[in-house]
């Protein structure tokens, strides 16, 4: 089994995920704004970054956010779309990355 598909079937169980954007590859394409604009968002510095459940702008770097379970597939969807392959997906409780370009 992948850790892609751990993380997958683990969220059932309550596994939690977050996620968190690498400014220094980050092109400013917006695609993740476009599929989950609950977590992301464009900055006046035309690069993307993770928002707070409260709807905060989070632009510290390698800052995370918890994935929202309904919001799972379009957070997933916008690592794997990303030109920039800057989006990182991990499970909060360990760090490994599931989705995104370290994912094994």
């Amino acid at each position: 089994m992948t850790v892609q598909q751990e993380a997958v079937s683990g969220i059932g169980t309550g596994v939690p995920l977050e996620v968190w954007i690498d400014q220094d590859l980050c092109t400013g394409d917006g695609i993740c704004v476009q599929y989950a604009p609950e977590v992301f968002e464009l900055d006046i510095d035309g690069l993307a970054y993770v928002k707070s459940a409260d709807d905060e702008l989070l632009t510290e770097p390698g800052v995370t956010t918890p994935v929202p379970l309904p919001l799972l597939t379009d957070v997933v969807a916008s690592a794997k779309e990303c030109p920039g392959d800057c989006i990182h997906v991990r499970r909060a409780t360990d760090g490994v990355e599931v989705y995104g370009p370290d994912a094994d």
